[in-house]
């Protein structure tokens, strides 16, 4: 049969030739070329000079990207990036697979509205979620006149003012906005869980935190690697919620590579130094990434 198959089309597999296949793709790969892989690599040359945006660049060489690693405040904003993730991603992670555990093993009303208010930050432009919060954490906002009300004056600040507060309260409300997210995917990670498995565990006398170790959490390992890539990659490029809270301030103190990017290129001039950021930034994500693959969901995990 394979014989008469290959004697029908001269020779040749049935759908050859496969340049026929790769000019479907061209009007897409073009666009990806356009939009993607130009940016991207005008953007590596840039990191390789010295540009203010409108005098002629000089060679810089690797001096951006030992800045990178000299520079105090480049170097710090990379350190707070990492502090966040604690914020943005293994708090949401952890919050949500605690949630996620306790509604599926428990019958509870409401479960829709439930699952919309939490994912509700989400779907809020995070413009509107800065302003908001940037109202909240103000030296008269809502949250030090709770305390005031609850009699825990002693605890009010300024927090988004405060040296050693601000980075943990913008990374609070990250952890507002990711925590949804992360649950409505452990949610219906939870759905595909054979009930079986559930059952067996009960029969024998698991309680409900052996459960969750023998049953839920190896059956979420593929949403738990999607939840920490999301969150992890928010956290990274966090930049609108830095700019409209804190301006990275006080002093540096919640200064972002993000936040750098747009203020070395756009506020001190220094394009090429803001490039090498991105690019270090990129590769952080990238690396990040791939580490959390390998590592939550395993080599052969498909």
């Amino acid at each position: 049969m394979r014989a008469l198959v290959g004697r029908h089309y001269g020779g040749r597999a049935p759908g050859e030739p496969r340049a026929v296949g790769y000019l479907y793709l061209l009007p897409a790969f073009v666009l990806y070329a356009v939009f993607l892989l130009f940016p991207l690599c005008q953007t590596i040359w840039l990191s390789f000079v010295h540009w203010d945006g409108l005098t002629v660049a000089t060679e810089a060489g690797l001096d951006n990207y030992r800045d990178l690693f000299r520079d105090p405040v480049l170097r710090d904003s990379f350190l707070h990036a990492l502090a966040l993730l604690v914020f943005y991603a293994a708090l949401p992670v952890a919050i949500g697979l605690l949630l996620a555990s306790v509604l599926s093993r428990f019958r509870v009303r409401g479960m829709t509205f439930f699952r919309t208010v939490l994912f509700l930050p989400q779907v809020l432009a995070m413009v509107v979620v800065a302003v908001a919060w940037r109202s909240i954490l103000a030296p008269d906002g809502l949250l030090n006149d709770l305390l005031r009300t609850v009699g825990l004056e002693g605890l009010t600040r300024s927090w988004l003012g405060d040296y050693t507060w601000a980075l943990p309260a913008v990374g609070a409300v990250g952890t507002w906005v990711e925590t949804g997210l992360c649950l409505v995917l452990f949610l219906a990670g939870t759905q595909r869980i054979p009930r079986e498995l559930y059952e067996a565990a009960r029969m024998d006398g698991a309680g409900a935190v052996r459960e969750f170790f023998a049953v839920t959490l190896p059956g979420l390992r593929a949403e738990i690697a999607v939840a920490l890539t999301l969150t992890m990659i928010a956290g990274l490029r966090n930049f609108d919620l830095i700019y409209i809270t804190t301006g990275g301030g006080p002093g540096t103190s919640t200064s972002v590579p993000a936040y750098q990017v747009y203020h070395r290129a756009f506020e001190i001039n220094e394009v090429g130094s803001a490039a090498a950021v991105g690019v270090g930034l990129t590769v952080l994500i990238f690396v990040l990434t791939v580490a959390v693959t390998r590592l939550v969901e395993g080599r052969n995990t498909t």
